[in-house]
Order: structure tokens, then C-alpha cells, then sequence
């Protein structure tokens, strides 16, 4: 759990709210549903119209890690790695096919098995690298859908803020309905840039920060597996290795 991302979404709308309170307003000025329809419902139709499904599909479950990240423990990889290395020391690498066949990381049970097979270190490192960089391309792109939420929303505010003046303008000659216009612009634009720059625009960081933590741990993985297959000293392997724990 992340406790930053939950402590700055309650920050954030402390804050706002607070704010507002301060000053004499009062919850219902701000709770606009037609602005809300307006904002989310055009900006969530702008990115789909930019985004293969796949990649939207993906962006959506991958919302969850931005309050949940995915637990990656690098020093229990380090010592699974090095326990992995003197297996292959003392019974040679078919001794790993237990291992590899009790694995439940995809990632980690391809490399395994590259391993047990007796691929040269290059072959691994390649084979390996491939599924990273595109896992990552993926990933990456699915994080980048949040960046457009952040970009298009403030816009989209905008024409919110533009219809309310439209129907303020239509109905210059009935005084009672100019209120609810002018509401309606004004707390759409609000919506379009605090959307934007309260959740969108983290979210989108968060997410690539999550993406590049990923990445890295597959990093370990791979230079463990080359080493073991280079026949390197496991205590050496687990130097090597340390440096990603920093």
C-alpha cells in the first residue's frame, strides 16, 4: 500500500475544501453534476478516441497500483538468486529444472529455463531483454493515458465554461436562471484544471515511477541468471547484484 498516494488525495481535497470554507463558501457551490458530465464524460471520449483499446483496457487495472503497487522485495530476489547460483555450483544447472518448473513469474521461469537449457549468458541477457522492452513499451504507454486525462480535462473545462456562458447569455431576460449558468462555467473550469493537476497528471508519474521500479527489479533478474550461466562465484554475483538495493 501506498500510503503517499492516499495521504496526498486527502491533502489535496483538505485543502480545497478548507479553503473554500475559509472563505465563506459553502459544498454545494462546487457540486455542479451537469459540469462533472461535461469534464469527465469529454475527456474520458477524447482519450479513447487517441487510445488503442488494448492500451485503454490496460491504463484502467492499472489504476490500482497508483494506491497498491505491485510488492517487489530486491533483497529476497538477491538471495533467491545466489541460493540459484550455488544449485548450479554444486549440481550444475539441470539442477535448477525443479526450480524453474516450480516458478510462478512467467519472467523469472522463461530466464530459468533459458538457464537449465545451457543458453550462453548473451542468449539469455537478448532473449530477456526483448520481453522486457516490450513489457515496458506497454506499461509505459498505458501510464501515458493518464497524462492525456490531464491534458485534454483542463480543456474540456474550458468548453464547459463556455456553454455556461452560452446559456447565461440565452436567458439575459430571466434573472433566475443566470445563477445556475455562471455556476456551471465557472466550476467546470475548476474541474478541468483540479482533475488535471490533482489526479490525473500524478497519477500518470506514479504510475511510470511504478513502471521504471518494475523494470528494474527484471534488470536484477536478468543480470543474476547471465551471471549464474556465465559460471560466475555466487558470492561475487551477490555483490554484483547489491548495487540494485541502493
Amino acid at each position: 500500500m501506498d500510503i503517499l498516494s492516499f495521504a496526498g488525495v486527502a491533502m489535496a481535497f483538505i485543502a480545497i475544501l478548507g479553503g473554500n470554507a475559509l472563505e465563506g463558501g459553502h459544498l454545494s457551490s462546487l457540486v455542479q453534476p451537469t459540469a462533472f458530465l461535461i469534464v469527465a464524460g469529454g475527456t474520458v471520449g477524447a482519450v479513447m478516441v487517441q487510445t488503442p483499446l488494448s492500451t485503454f483496457v490496460k491504463a484502467m487495472k492499472m489504476t490500482a497500483w497508483v494506491f497498491l503497487p505491485p510488492k517487489l522485495d530486491f533483497a529476497a530476489a538477491v538471495e533467491k538468486i545466489v541460493e540459484w547460483g550455488n544449485v548450479a555450483r554444486r549440481e550444475g544447472l539441470l539442477g535448477l529444472e525443479t526450480m524453474a518448473e516450480s516458478e510462478t513469474d512467467p519472467f523469472v521461469k522463461k530466464g530459468l529455463q533459458l538457464l537449465v537449457d545451457g543458453s550462453e549468458p548473451d542468449t539469455i541477457r537478448g532473449v530477456l531483454e526483448v520481453e522486457l522492452s516490450a513489457a515496458e513499451h506497454q506499461e509505459n504507454a498505458a501510464a501515458k493515458v493518464y497524462d492525456g486525462f490531464g491534458g485534454y480535462s483542463p480543456t474540456i473545462g474550458i468548453i464547459g465554461a463556455v456553454m455556461g456562458l452560452i446559456h447565461v447569455m440565452e436567458n439575459l431576460s430571466d434573472p433566475s436562471k443566470l445563477g445556475g449558468g455562471i455556476a456551471v462555467a465557472f466550476v467546470a473550469t475548476i474541474y478541468g484544471v483540479a482533475l488535471a493537476n490533482l489526479f490525473f497528471l500524478p497519477m500518470a508519474n506514479k504510475l511510470k515511477g511504478v513502471v521504471h521500479h518494475r523494470s528494474q527489479f527484471k534488470e536484477l533478474t536478468i543480470e543474476g541468471l547471465a551471471a549464474i550461466a556465465a559460471g560466475e562465484n555466487p558470492r561475487n554475483i551477490e555483490l554484483k547484484l547489491q548495487g540494485y538495493l541502493h
